[in-house]
This record gives C-alpha cells, sequence and structure tokens, in this order.
C-alpha cells in the first residue's frame, strides 16, 4: 500500500524539477554586450568585413560567416524562409539575341527552347500557413541551359529591406513568430517585427511595398518578379554591363483585399496553390515576358542612388525594361516532394556571360544558400536530385559524401594528374569555360556602409506618391492595421515618426487609426551602426529624389485587357432563365474566363424550359472570395429562390464589398433590391442590370478585364 501511495503522489515535484534542469540552460541578454559564439565581443553586428565601402565581402569575417551559418542550420527539414511553395515546369523562349552584352548562350540563341522549373512561395510563413498572408512572394526561376543551371532567384517585390547580409538572420527572427510564444504563424503585424523596423530606416521604402497591394496577388500568375541584385552582363569581347531583371506578367498585375485575403485563408488557404495547378492543368498557360534593365558601366554613378544598394530600384522612366524572350509554365509537377520540395536554388548557379556585383546583400547570399541546402537536403550531393541536375553531364573530382548517386569510374580524383590523362581538364575561355569578371579593386579592408547607402526615404516617396488613391488608402489600412496589433505604444509612435519622412498625410491617416499624435521622429534615426561609430557618418540623408511619380509602380497602370482564366460565379436555382445563363456563360468562356453555377443545392437544376443544368457548387461550400465577378440571370422561380437564400444575398454584399463586377437580368432586379448596395449602384461603378443577355455580356466582360472598382471601396463600405 506505501508503494501505490508513493506512485500517486501529485506531479507537482517532478514537474518543478524539470524546471530547475532547465534553468542552467536559459539565458538572459539584458544588459549584456553581444559576443560571437565562442564569447568574442562584436564591435560591429551592422556591416560585413569588405574590401573597400562598396567592395566585396570578404571570406575572412569570421562575424559573418558563424552568425549567417548558426542562421542558416535553424530549421530542419523546412526551409528557413520561403517554406511553402509551389512549382511548375515549363519553357523559355528568345526574342532577340542578346549577343551584344552578354555571351551567356540561352540568351544568344533564339531558336532553343531552355526548360525552366518554377517555384513561388510565401516568406515568413511555415510549409502549413496560407498562401493568402500578406508577404513578400519568392520568385526564382532555374533555367536549365546548355552551359549548366542558371538560377534568377528573386521575389516580386524589386528592393529588399536591408542592405547587407549580415542583417538578414536580424530581420528574419524579428518577423518570424515571437520566441517566446510562437505567434503569430506567417504575420508581420506583431511588436517584434516593428521594433526592428523603426529601428532600422534602410526598411522604410521595402516597407511601402509590404503593405501595398503587391503582398497580396490575386494570382502568382498576375504578379511581376524581380532579380532585385544589380547583377552583370559580360560580352564576348568582356565588357561589361549592370543589368537588372524583370518578370512581367501577360495576365496584367492583380491583387486581392485585405479583407477578402483573410477570408480566402479560411476559405481555402490553398488559393494560389490550387490556382496555378488548375491553370496549367487546364491548359491556360501562364505567361510572363522576361525584361532587362541594361546599363553601361561607365554610368554606374550617374544615379542618385547606389545602384548596388538593394534597398533602391531602377525607375523604368531613368533606364526602359526592354523585353528580350518569353517565359511559359506548361506542365505541373509529378511529385511535389521530388521536385518542388526538393528544387535547391542558388544565387551562386550562373553561366558565362553573367556574373555578379559587389552589392554586400549579394554578396552574403552566394554564401548563405550552399550552406543552408548542405543541411536541409542531408549533405554535399544535393545538385545529384534530379530536379536539381543540369541537362549538360558534370565531370569534376568531387566524390562520395551523404547520398552520392554517381558512380565515378578511374584512379584519379584529383587535379593536375598523370595517371587519369589530366582528366578532367580546365576549360579554356573559348571552350565556354567560367571567367569571372575582371573588377579592379584597391581598397582597404574595412567594416562599413558607403556614405551613397544612407538615403533610406526618397525611393520610399516615390513608390508612395507613384499610387493610385485607392492603392494609397490601401497602405494606410495596412499600416493601421499591422500597427494595431503592435502592443508598444513606444514601438508604434517611433513607426509614425518614421513614416512622417515618407509622407505626412500617410502618417497622419495611420495616426488617426491609432489614436495617437504624430510625433517628431526620433533622433538620430538610424539605431542600426556600429558601436564606435560617430552617428553623422550613418544618420539617414532626409532629401526629395528628382523623380516625383513613376507610373509602373502603380498596380492601376497594369494591362485590362484579358478575362482569361477570371472565375465568373453564376447564381441559379430552378425556373433559371436558360437561354441568358447560357448566353452570357458562353460569352465569358468564349474570352478565356470560366464559370461555375452556384446553386441552393448540388446535382442538377431545372430551367424554367425544363432544361438540365448542372450545379459546379453550392452556396455551402462557394465563396464570393473565389471568384472575380457574379452574375444572377432572370427566371422567376430561380430569382424568387435566390432573393430567399441569405447565403446568396451575402455572396453579392461580399462581391460588391470587394468591388468585384456584378451583373443582373433585369428579371433580376428583386435580387439585388435585396442586397445592402441596391441603393448604392451607380452605373460606372461595374454593377449592370440589363434585360438583353448580350449586351450585358459585352459589358460585363469589359468590367471583368477591369478586374476592380476599387473606387467604390472607401465611400461605399457595406457590412457583408
Amino acid at each position: 500500500m506505501a508503494e501505490n501511495k508513493k506512485a500517486e503522489k501529485p506531479a507537482a515535484e517532478p514537474g518543478n524539477k524539470k524546471s530547475e534542469q532547465l534553468g542552467q540552460f536559459r539565458d538572459d541578454a539584458t544588459g549584456q554586450l553581444m559576443t560571437t559564439n565562442t564569447g568574442t565581443k562584436i564591435n560591429d553586428d551592422n556591416n560585413s568585413l569588405k574590401a573597400g565601402d562598396r567592395g566585396p565581402s570578404l571570406l575572412e569575417d569570421f562575424i559573418l560567416r558563424e552568425k549567417i551559418t548558426h542562421f542558416d542550420h535553424e530549421r530542419i527539414p523546412e526551409r528557413v524562409v520561403h517554406a511553402r511553395g509551389s512549382g511548375a515546369h515549363g519553357v523559355f523562349k528568345l526574342y532577340e539575341s542578346q549577343s551584344a552584352v552578354t555571351k551567356a548562350l540561352f540568351l544568344n540563341d533564339t531558336e532553343t527552347e531552355t526548360p525552366v522549373f518554377v517555384r513561388f512561395s510565401t516568406v515568413a510563413g511555415s510549409k502549413g500557413s496560407s498562401d493568402l498572408a500578406r508577404d513578400v512572394r519568392g520568385f526564382a526561376v532555374r533555367f536549365y541551359t546548355q552551359e549548366g543551371n542558371f538560377d534568377l532567384v528573386g521575389n516580386n517585390m524589386p528592393v529588399f529591406f536591408i542592405q547587407d547580409a549580415i542583417k538578414f538572420p536580424d530581420l528574419i527572427h524579428a518577423v518570424k513568430p515571437e520566441p517566446d510564444n510562437e505567434m503569430p504563424q506567417a504575420a508581420s503585424a506583431h511588436d517584434t517585427f516593428w521594433d526592428f523596423i523603426s529601428l532600422t530606416p534602410e526598411s522604410a521604402h521595402m516597407v511601402m511595398w509590404a503593405m501595398s497591394d503587391r503582398a497580396l496577388p490575386r494570382s502568382l500568375r498576375m504578379m511581376e518578379g524581380f532579380g532585385v541584385h544589380t547583377f552583370r552582363f559580360v560580352n564576348a569581347e568582356g565588357v561589361a554591363s549592370f543589368v537588372k531583371f524583370h518578370w512581367k506578367p501577360l495576365l496584367g498585375v492583380h491583387s486581392v483585399a485585405w479583407d477578402e485575403a483573410q477570408n480566402i485563408s479560411g476559405k481555402d488557404p490553398d488559393f494560389h496553390r490550387r490556382d496555378l495547378w488548375d491553370a496549367i492543368e487546364s491548359g491556360a498557360f501562364p505567361e510572363w515576358e522576361l525584361g532587362v534593365q541594361i546599363i553601361p558601366e561607365e554610368d554606374e554613378f550617374k544615379f542618385e542612388f547606389d545602384l548596388l544598394d538593394s534597398t533602391k530600384l531602377v525607375p523604368e522612366e531613368l533606364v526602359p525594361v526592354q523585353r528580350i524572350g518569353k517565359m511559359t509554365l506548361n506542365r505541373n509537377p509529378d511529385n511535389f516532394f521530388a521536385e518542388t520540395e526538393q528544387v535547391a536554388f542558388h544565387l551562386g548557379h550562373i553561366v558565362p556571360g553573367i556574373d555578379f556585383t559587389n552589392d554586400p546583400l549579394l554578396q552574403g547570399r552566394l554564401f548563405s544558400y550552399t550552406d543552408t541546402q548542405l543541411l536541409r537536403l542531408g549533405g554535399p550531393n544535393f545538385q545529384e536530385i534530379p530536379i536539381n541536375r543540369p541537362i549538360v553531364p558534370v565531370y569534376n573530382n568531387q566524390r562520395d559524401g551523404h547520398m552520392r548517386q554517381a558512380i565515378n569510374s578511374g584512379k584519379t580524383s584529383y587535379s593536375p594528374n598523370t595517371l587519369g590523362g589530366n582528366s578532367p581538364a580546365q576549360a579554356k575561355a573559348a571552350e565556354g569555360g567560367f571567367v569571372s569578371y575582371n573588377e579592379r579593386i584597391d581598397a582597404r579592408k574595412i567594416r562599413a556602409r558607403s556614405k551613397s547607402f544612407l538615403d533610406h526615404f526618397s525611393q520610399a516617396k516615390l513608390f508612395f506618391n507613384s499610387q493610385s488613391t485607392p492603392e494609397q488608402n490601401h497602405i494606410v489600412d495596412a499600416l493601421s492595421f499591422e500597427l494595431g496589433k503592435v502592443k508598444t505604444v513606444a514601438i508604434r509612435e517611433r513607426m509614425l515618426g518614421i513614416l512622417s519622412l515618407i509622407d505626412k498625410g500617410l502618417a497622419g491617416g495611420v495616426a488617426y487609426a491609432l489614436g495617437l499624435h504624430v510625433p517628431t521622429p526620433e533622433t538620430p534615426i538610424n539605431k542600426n551602426v556600429p558601436a564606435d561609430a560617430d552617428i553623422a557618418d550613418y544618420e539617414s540623408v532626409i532629401f526629395e529624389g528628382s523623380l516625383k511619380k513613376s507610373e509602373p509602380l502603380s498596380m492601376a497602370n497594369t494591362i485590362k485587357d484579358s478575362i482569361q482564366t477570371r472565375k465568373v460565379a453564376i447564381l441559379a436555382a430552378d425556373g433559371v432563365d436558360e437561354k441568358a445563363l447560357l448566353a452570357v456563360k458562353k460569352a465569358i468562356e468564349a474570352e478565356g474566363g470560366s464559370v461555375n453555377v452556384i446553386a441552393p443545392r448540388l446535382g442538377f437544376i431545372t430551367s424554367k424550359n425544363d432544361e438540365q443544368i448542372q450545379a459546379d457548387e453550392s452556396f455551402l461550400t462557394a465563396a464570393s472570395v473565389l471568384f472575380d465577378a457574379v452574375y444572377v440571370p432572370g427566371g422567376t422561380n430561380s430569382v424568387a429562390s435566390i432573393e430567399a437564400e441569405p447565403d446568396a444575398i451575402h455572396f453579392l454584399n461580399e462581391a460588391f464589398k470587394h468591388c468585384k463586377p456584378i451583373a443582373a437580368d433585369a428579371g433580376a432586379m428583386q435580387v439585388i433590391e435585396a442586397t445592402y448596395f441596391s441603393k448604392k449602384i451607380e452605373s460606372d461603378e461595374g454593377v449592370i442590370v440589363s434585360d438583353n443577355a448580350n449586351d450585358l455580356a459585352k459589358q460585363f466582360i469589359a468590367d471583368i478585364k477591369q478586374h476592380r472598382f476599387w473606387e467604390r471601396e472607401k465611400p461605399r463600405k457595406i457590412p457583408a
């Protein structure tokens, strides 16, 4: 009995012992000086060691290597960033040879189609997060060229939050779920992110992009892609040019509303994945044109910004984008894990004719990618995984290692050798051997940042000023939401000060939503400086750039000439006017759109002329946020049923709230009258009522091409 009583003792004591056991491993850095993992105190945690303040980062930088190596190995087996992704195969076809600026064969040969694999992704969330998080989207393209793999690893935004890769772990630590409670998932709306951002003014430009509609794409097929960094092209004569890479979607650039994104996350968190997969399966292959901005080397210093600064873009008014080829995605992966999950992109995968610049963010990323893949994919042979293999043979002296697949014959695995005829031999440049660009470097080793990197606000201003009024409203709303989730008032106030340096109206709008006044910005603004630095050498430069607006920066200026792959919901029930329904359906499908009939129940509905029409979905499973437009056909009994169906009325109210095109037959007017917006209809706001199905279809298609009628959003907000 005594033994039984002992076994039944409360678990509090073992629990306390476990807590004591763990206590020896707890650490608190409050009030302490920063050190390396071996205890060396760090004097500068903000700048990597470079050959000159604009020179390349140096491999001997043990602080950078330790910091990034540790960061790269913090997650297994999931990617540290870009964990949630979807991919597709396709081809790239060049329009016109670019031999004048690059010797890269795939950019010289207009006859050959180059195979590609593309992976789209969100950045901050885990593999199980939603597609519709407010986030940057990864846009990574692998070209399987005849000279080896070239990976163009970019995003759907042309700039980034930081200028030097040594700050990348800090940025991601700040935006990831907070370490004490692992919340929130896939969201930047929390204290640690905005604490970091408000102390790091170089992030100001990227914050404008991340808080804009660009962070909420309607589809992966409807977003731009950018190489972010400035790269080099090198031609056969050894002449170099700077180059910026762009992907321009032929469907235009479109977004969803924030309220809509949150609803989609609940209704279908795989919305973007499903959209891409379904489009390819249906033969509506996504297409982008590859664009380049070419800048002669002698023009490196002609701009008001530094070409090596990844927080800056090159406005298209200053250097036009030349569209040089087209990429078409035409095949879904056969196995998600084997292809999309195991693909290992790397900025260092380049081919002759393409080279790096001394962008300090690019330089650090070159180290990070290989290091990450070594852990994530099990060892040094990740290039032998099928999706990662080039289409050309691989010959070198690398051997063994975890999961080695090549069976190398012969006695030698070193160079030079005589036993193997000195094979494999080095390739001469004329034989396609890669030769690094012969850039002159004459500088001292230094941890510093070029003063040309200190303008943190002119392009943030340019971006905000270039937006349409609805887009500016969305930025105000996004910042109000994000900072409204921040619990620490001092962080909110500090961020308002930063915003006031971008635009007073922007800061005022956010301050009003937060119930705060716009403070005078803290000085010094830049808290991201070395310990012994003269703050004047690092303080942000506040000035207005010469260019006040840039049309390509606004999504309002995108092409609006197609409804291809747009999804239209038709709300119908028994007794529907099948002639009107089929006329509109046929017209939409003829333009490349898709139509789903939504009814009170699944199965077939019977039209007023006793025709059987398949219901694709019921109101139980369908939601307006999954469609681009809504149509209500006539038919007395159908109209009465739809009017009496609360989910149908909510469907319409929500579509109006999210500024989508709505059409209805004149005979269905009583359905429209049952909505909240019936008294708000104006002829130019994307709501059409007509008694002629052909005329209605024509106008409806024109409205769908416009994508959204954002102007109705603020003054006509309705409950839904």
